[in-house]
């Protein structure tokens, strides 16, 4: 064992680090693996044991406190990209059938859909535009 260099064995370790990042998707190990490998090149630059560890201490402690807050922070982002329901809410549509509190017809995104209005009280007649609010199942929701 005393033939093999000490960064040959940080790379083994950093490989050893990366199939727990495989396994279970926590980010922290790949860092720790980042911090081997840097005391894989510490190693091969010939410095001491100590200064090894001391490289993988900072290195993964580094990558720690500046990845994972700006990690944390693009994960609670809502994606840019409206899909489904979500991308019609806001638009505008045409009645196609008298809309008011208990029903109707309007042209949503090219396609027909059931409606009713907010405001049951309110009515929109044929050839109105209307603003679409929400969506409940197949019914669009608008004022």
């Amino acid at each position: 064992m005393n033939d093999i260099d000490a960064w040959v064995w940080w790379l083994v370790g950093a490989a050893a680090l990366g199939i727990p990042l495989v396994v279970t998707a926590m980010p922290e190990f790949g860092m720790f693996a980042v911090g081997a490998v840097a005391a894989a090149v510490a190693a091969a630059l010939g410095f001491d044991a100590v200064l090894q560890v001391l490289v993988f201490v900072v290195v993964s402690v580094a990558l720690i406190a500046v990845v994972r807050p700006i990690a944390a922070r693009h994960s609670r982002q809502r994606p840019q990209l409206a899909t489904g329901i979500d991308a019609l809410k806001g638009r505008q549509a045409v009645v196609l059938e008298r809309v008011d509190g208990s029903g109707g017809r309007i042209k949503l995104a090219g396609e027909v859909w059931s409606a009713r209005a907010l405001d049951t009280g309110r009515a929109y007649e044929v050839g109105q535009e209307v603003d679409v609010v929400d969506i409940e199942g197949a019914t669009a929701i608008v004022i």
